[in-house]
């Protein structure tokens, strides 16, 4: 786990694709650590980001059809934006995606961007992850 931490630590810079801990010296990335991952995984935006309409959201999942969700909120929890997209894998392997949403916001203030998969079972949200944001107006 401490490796892991480590892999994607420091691979989250654009420069870094590979670490190599000592003495082995044998590299490793973050497919090598991707059973430890949760069903869905934020890239971008990062928690505090300021963003603009259309945010981009990126990241990996390994969800059911590889339908990724994403919701804007307001800081009230309203909506103020929605959309989906497919990862570039389905359901028992993990993929990227990437998507843009737009929202509609009359004054810049705080947010969050929610990303999810939406339950076969019941239609409920599930595998939420929710990263705080500072939304720009859309004025």
């Amino acid at each position: 786990m401490r490796r892991a931490q480590v892999v994607w630590t420091l691979t989250q810079f654009p420069t870094v694709r590979r670490v190599a801990f000592a003495p082995a010296g044998a590299t490793t990335g973050r497919d090598d650590y991707a059973d430890l991952l949760p069903p869905i995984v934020v890239t971008a935006p990062a928690s505090g980001d300021r963003v603009a309409s259309p945010v981009t959201v990126t990241g990996t999942a390994d969800v059911l059809e590889a339908t990724v969700s994403v919701r804007v909120l307001d800081a009230a929890g309203r909506e103020v934006g929605t959309g989906f997209t497919t990862a570039s894998c389905g359901s028992g392997c993990r993929g990227a995606y990437r998507v843009a949403v737009r929202y509609r916001r009359a004054a810049a203030g705080a947010g969050v961007v929610e990303v999810f998969q939406v339950s076969a079972r019941d239609g409920s949200r599930v595998d939420l992850v929710r990263v705080p944001v500072t939304l720009a107006s859309t004025g």
